[in-house]
């Protein structure tokens, strides 16, 4: 029922960021086709795949893209597609047989979209990468971190997922709205070190007006400042206080017992590093529960620091649904929400291969033409 139901993508199974792409699809009621590699032997790729979240909503066809019947076969779906993405360096596909020139000439409207760390062209466009070294070069990694400490990466958030997963989502889905004007398919370039980097605008914007320092942990919202930073509790948790304007700051001195205290002011950024330790020592005085009791619920923009597995259970997200259940693996529900045609998570996570004669009998193929694609182990 969501918003993209109608939409054909083929997915030409990958790793990370990609398979986020599709999720981020198939839960918007995309029918998404992954195109997984072909595994002969019985039973091997007959696994529980319910722990792969990434992997929800679609189903899987297991094709041996070595083999000239199999690149065919998915040449085949791509005259039917809307979408295909991959998330290969460059230069495979093509070798495969499956670049973009191939399949935009079999379906001229087809949108395909690229997925790398580098990017497809420049110096370092064929080089392995991971997330670390795409948000270190972009320079998103330096920026993150405690004064005087080294960088921390932010798990692999900001790279594979965000500048990485998403960009994509969102650069097919510019390109199908595009088509809707146009009537022509495009290739979209996604590269994680470019998505990281469009990530960082605001920061350079606050660089260049001189409200960010390239000394890390020492601005508003790197830990710098006392009042948007973690704090830990006497139980050893921690609770997380943003209080950034005035109102803010004032309900954070008040329920904190700090407001009748001659402090500095707020913004005196030489006062910080004293103001956080008189913060800290507050804090430390009370639960975790505690602070929630008192804090939770006011304007001094305050949450308690939730681990995995708590965080399902806090009464906001529980009212709200943001997480569900799939076949016993707590997960985050579809996001974002849609007035008239909610998204959903259509199926759990399918192992390789599992819907292969279903699927391309959906998508066209005879009876007879897999039973041959199968005598040539074409597919799985």
């Amino acid at each position: 029922m969501g918003p993209l139901q109608g939409v054909k993508v083929i997915e030409l199974a990958g790793i990370g960021p990609g398979p986020f792409c599709g999720m981020m699809l198939a839960d918007m009621g995309a029918e998404v086709l992954r195109i997984d590699r072909a595994r002969n032997v019985p039973g091997a790729e007959r696994r529980n795949m319910s722990g792969d979240v990434l992997g929800r909503g679609r189903r899987s066809v297991g094709v041996d893209l070595k083999h000239p019947k199999g690149v065919e076969t998915v040449l085949r779906l791509v005259e039917q597609a809307d979408v295909l993405f991959e998330g290969f360096r460059p230069g495979v596909v093509e070798r495969l047989g499956l670049g973009p020139e191939v399949c935009l000439a079999r379906n001229p409207r087809l949108v395909y979209g690229r997925m790398t760390g580098w990017g497809q062209d420049g110096p370092l466009a064929k080089v392995a990468g991971h997330d670390i070294n795409y948000i270190a070069l972009a320079g998103a990694l330096d920026a993150i971190g405690r004064a005087g400490e080294a960088p921390v990466p932010p798990l692999n958030l900001v790279g594979d997922f965000g500048g990485g997963g998403m960009l994509l989502a969102f650069g097919i889905l510019a390109a199908l709205v595009e088509r809707g004007h146009s009537g022509k398919g495009q290739v979209i370039d996604a590269a994680m070190v470019d998505g990281a980097a469009i990530l960082m605008a605001i920061f350079h914007g606050m660089r260049a007006s001189g409200f960010w320092s390239d000394e890390r942990g020492t601005n508003m919202l790197d830990t710098g400042a006392h009042f948007y930073d973690v704090y830990e509790t006497a139980d050893g948790k921690y609770v997380s206080i943003g209080s950034i304007e005035p109102q803010f700051y004032a309900e954070l001195l008040r329920l904190s017992g700090l407001e009748g205290e001659k402090l500095p002011a707020q913004m005196d950024r030489s006062r910080w590093p004293e103001l956080k330790e008189r913060v800290a020592k507050v804090i430390k005085t009370r639960t975790r529960d505690e602070w929630c009791e008192t804090m939770e619920g006011s304007d001094v923009c305050f949450a308690p620091v939730l681990s995995m597995a708590e965080a399902p259970q806090h009464p906001h997200n529980r009212a709200r649904g943001t997480f569900v259940e799939v076949e016993g693996v707590s997960q985050a529900a579809p996001a974002p929400r849609f007035s008239r045609t909610p998204p959903d998570i259509s199926r759990p996570p399918p192992h390789a291969g599992q819907h292969t004669d279903e699927a391309l009998a959906d998508w066209g193929l005879s009876a007879d033409e897999i039973a041959q694609l199968r005598e040539h182990k074409a597919i799985a």
